[in-house]
């Protein structure tokens, strides 16, 4: 949505309706802060990851990465998410390695492919962790978004901003990419920003791997392939940033935009020059069926500032005495 970027006329016209869902969305936080609106207690700790902007932030490969640590320090971390464009029929959903993404959605897949933890899919948060309190011996719960579901209690927040896009032109939705005012960063535990450098050490790092041969989990580093012409294929809020990043690393990238969620067929990649075809993690999700020896999923792998970390251990050993 182009009008996210500047105050045009678009976003002017549009304005009105974003202050009247800032003053719902105050409304409704007030409440649940206030216990006028009730929200559930749980007996473990939880951990949000989310944002204040519409798009792609990088919430799932920080989950992904958060998870591995918790279970490196001994915890049994539990995934609740909402399963944006899941098309299951029921909920909660419990992400096995039967359930195919088009049910569960792309996010919570990937998180359980990469994690092996337990990810229940349900738009009631709430209700999914009180599935996985029921029906796995979880002792902490990780949200894969859900920083605006005030239903659920938080032990601690996790807010990532993107500084390539920024926040646009500072307006709520529908005239701007705010879920949430900008004053909100500065009640959460922590901010994290996704470098616009695809090398930062504190942020986020592309390996590329082979999607004909995912069960090999052989990776290499992207820069590897340097000069290399290769076709681009993303089908994710904002396509730009990942062939931004490709070329970044100095792939020549013949674009291949797709709206986000997009359901691929293997029609989708009858390109006419004979060349590579790399894809994000997202995606590769939906292709894994047609997948062809010449195609590759260039994943992200996040590296958790130290900061974060010790945080997290603060309040997680607090909260076990």
């Amino acid at each position: 949505m182009r009008w996210f970027a500047t105050r045009g006329v678009i976003a002017c016209l549009l304005w009105p309706l974003s202050c009247l869902y800032g003053l719902i969305l105050a409304a409704r936080r007030c409440l649940y802060q206030r216990n006028i609106l009730k929200r559930p207690f749980f007996s473990v700790p939880i951990i949000v990851v989310g944002n204040i902007t519409v798009g792609g932030t990088g919430k799932t490969p920080t989950v992904i990465a958060l998870c591995q640590w918790l279970k490196e320090q001994g915890y049994r971390p539990g995934v609740v998410s909402r399963g944006y464009k899941g098309q299951a029929q029921h909920y909660p959903l419990s992400v096995t390695a039967d359930v195919e993404p088009i049910l569960c959605g792309d996010e919570p897949w990937l998180i359980h492919q990469h994690t092996q933890c337990p990810v229940v899919v349900d738009p009631k948060r709430v209700r999914a962790v009180a599935w996985l309190l029921q029906h796995t011996s979880c002792d902490v719960i990780v949200s894969d978004d859900g920083l605006q579901h005030y239903e659920l209690r938080r032990t601690f927040e996790i807010a990532l901003v993107n500084q390539r896009v920024g926040f646009g032109n500072g307006w709520l939705l529908p005239a701007g990419p705010l879920r949430e005012p900008l004053s909100r960063l500065k009640t959460v535990d922590m901010v994290l920003h996704k470098s616009p450098q695809p090398h930062d050490p504190q942020g986020l790092m592309f390996q590329i791997q082979s999607l004909y041969r995912l069960q090999d989990h052989a990776s290499q580093d992207l820069v590897s392939w340097q000069g290399r012409k290769v076709h681009a294929v993303a089908g994710i809020s904002v396509p730009q940033q990942f062939f931004d990043d490709l070329t970044q690393l100095g792939l020549i990238v013949i674009p291949h935009p797709f709206p986000d969620h997009y359901v691929f067929k293997a029609s989708d990649f009858c390109f006419k020059e004979n060349y590579p075809i790399i894809m994000t993690e997202k995606d590769a999700t939906k292709c894994r069926s047609f997948a062809k020896e010449d195609w590759y999923v260039a994943a992200l792998t996040v590296t958790l500032p130290r900061q974060l970390l010790e945080s997290l251990h603060q309040v997680l050993t607090r909260d076990r005495l």
